[in-house]
């Protein structure tokens, strides 16, 4: 591993180091942790759980599996991709996915790149479908909003899709040259079917909302759009609805249903970051 990682207890300034095997990882401070059956690396620590399965649920992270499969983000994955390969070539010796989920785009990134991917997320049954699908790849379960439980200067290239930022905590663990992705939801993604479903019309763009809260740390470089719209079935449209939408309800549910198909809109923005130099 390139990457080092930090002991997630609270004030403890350690490093964690392997267990010769590799199946567990321990700091000079005697704190411990072993990598489960899939070989993830679980280091959430108490003050990170405001319940006792934080994170999305495995129903959420399952739907999320199946529209991978179904290559119904390929659009976002293709975009995402090439966007990265423009600016920091194919081999990118380390890459972070915060708010990994299931893995979709660390398995779309391993075809073009033979370096160091790790992923992380707080749900462990995210966690646990995305270890068991690309084992050669590094999962971690932690809370992004505390804490990246890596050193500083880590990593080469960091993502984040359709997740929460942490703009401080980004900027220590890239590499001072290092690029920063994320991408969100456009104002008109899914637009007809959370129109049919939820009552909702467009919403307000999330862009400049990331670039104020990323600004004290990063600088943009480059915007861009990527969107797809094509029909999809009922089964599908419902995994949208479940990987997105925490409050899908029965009514709802019972609207997806009556439907056979329906055209739908993918569309993110993807925002590309330079981090700033310390004390600008």
């Amino acid at each position: 591993m390139r990457a080092v990682l930090r002991c997630p207890v609270r004030a403890c300034p350690e490093t964690l180091a392997a267990a010769p095997d590799g199946r567990s990882f321990a700091c000079a401070r005697r704190h411990s942790f072993d990598r489960n059956r899939f070989g993830a690396l679980n280091l959430l620590q108490p003050q990170d759980r405001r319940s006792r399965k934080p994170g999305d649920s495995v129903e959420a992270a399952r739907a999320r599996k199946r529209l991978a499969a179904a290559g119904a983000n390929e659009a976002l994955l293709l975009g995402l991709i090439d966007v990265i390969v423009k600016q920091l070539g194919p081999e990118i010796p380390t890459l972070l996915d915060v708010g990994c989920g299931e893995g979709a785009l660390l398995r779309a990134l391993s075809a073009i790149s033979r370096g160091e991917r790790y992923g992380l997320d707080l749900s462990s049954a995210a966690i646990d479908l995305a270890a068991r699908a690309a084992p050669t790849d590094f999962f971690v379960v932690a809370n992004a909003d505390r804490f990246l439980p890596f050193v500083d200067a880590s990593f080469d290239a960091l993502m984040s899709v359709d997740a929460r930022l942490n703009a401080a905590e980004f900027h220590r663990v890239l590499k001072p040259r290092g690029l920063l992705v994320v991408a969100v939801p456009a104002a008109d993604d899914l637009i007809e079917l959370r129109a049919r479903v939820l009552g909702e019309g467009r919403s307000l763009p999330r862009g400049p909302r990331v670039e104020s809260d990323l600004e004290p740390h990063f600088h943009l470089i480059e915007r861009l759009c990527v969107s797809d719209r094509r029909v999809f079935q009922v089964e599908v449209l419902r995994d949208f609805l479940t990987a997105t939408y925490r409050g899908f309800r029965a009514r709802e549910r019972e609207q997806v249903a009556a439907l056979t198909e329906m055209q739908a809109t993918l569309s993110h923005d993807i925002l590309l970051f330079a981090p700033r130099a310390a004390g600008r």
